[in-house]
């Protein structure tokens, strides 16, 4: 992995079995074994502070004075329905649980807003592996559509939130699923992006333009489906100003 996985990072070898492999930050926990990636675990310890539904159901829990996020990956689209949450096996280095947090890894070194990486298990079954992954919990931070639901953003949060696009594609981190809920604002109206499962360094230029149109995309269905979306034209004109000024 990267510098700061050489740090802090190291590899579970006790109380796990041989087809799994996990990684963790010891400046986190002290030691981590296999049950600390099943939701059950932090339930039976009064633990879980919240949830949240997407593909699958994403777990909060508290720990050692953190917050963290438990989430467990799956598939979507039509293969989803028949492979829910199996992926081929071609090696540790390309399951999606060693290059998500890799690439977190890497942008904590460059100072990116993206959720910093605590943990990551691969379980590998034959010929397919699951993966789960753990991260700190960004605080007191919502997505920017549930903003939207209830109440307009100012001409300055639009600005930093391109600014902030704009950090990401400077440095060539290309986000898989840029929408408007992968967008967070904490309570300083400082903004992260979030969910960088499939997401890498790439080259080039032409892909962030496709990054912003995804974006824009997702604005707009959003507010076809919510009669009260607090979204209008020139914020979306706003949101490009700061990404081009930055």
């Amino acid at each position: 992995m990267s510098k700061v996985a050489k740090s802090s990072f190291r590899s579970s070898h006790n109380s796990q079995p041989k087809n799994e492999s996990i990684w963790f930050d010891s400046d986190e926990f002290d030691s981590i074994t296999s049950d600390h990636f099943e939701p059950e675990y932090w339930h039976k310890n009064h633990s879980i502070i919240g949830s949240a539904l997407g593909r699958g159901t994403t777990y909060f829990f508290a720990h050692a004075g953190s917050e963290f996020v438990l989430r467990h990956y799956r598939r979507g689209g039509l293969i989803g329905k028949l492979l829910t949450d199996q992926y081929l096996y071609t090696g540790l280095s390309n399951t999606r649980a060693w290059q998500e947090m890799s690439l977190l890894l890497k942008l904590k070194e460059l100072t990116l807003p993206a959720p910093t990486p605590v943990a990551a298990r691969v379980t590998k079954n034959l010929f397919y592996y699951q993966a789960d992954i753990i991260t700190k919990k960004i605080p007191h931070a919502q997505d920017v559509h549930q903003h939207l639901l209830t109440e307009p953003l100012s001409a300055e949060i639009w600005e930093c939130i391109g600014a902030t696009i704009a950090k990401f594609h400077t440095n060539q981190i290309y986000h898989h699923d840029l929408n408007i809920h992968n967008i967070m604002l904490d309570k300083d109206d400082k903004v992260w992006l979030i969910d960088f499962d499939k997401c890498a360094t790439r080259n080039g230029e032409k892909w962030k333009k496709e990054n912003l149109d995804r974006l824009a995309r997702s604005l707009k269905k959003e507010k076809n489906k919510h009669s009260e979306y607090h979204f209008r034209d020139e914020n979306w004109d706003t949101l490009k100003n700061g990404y081009s000024s930055s």
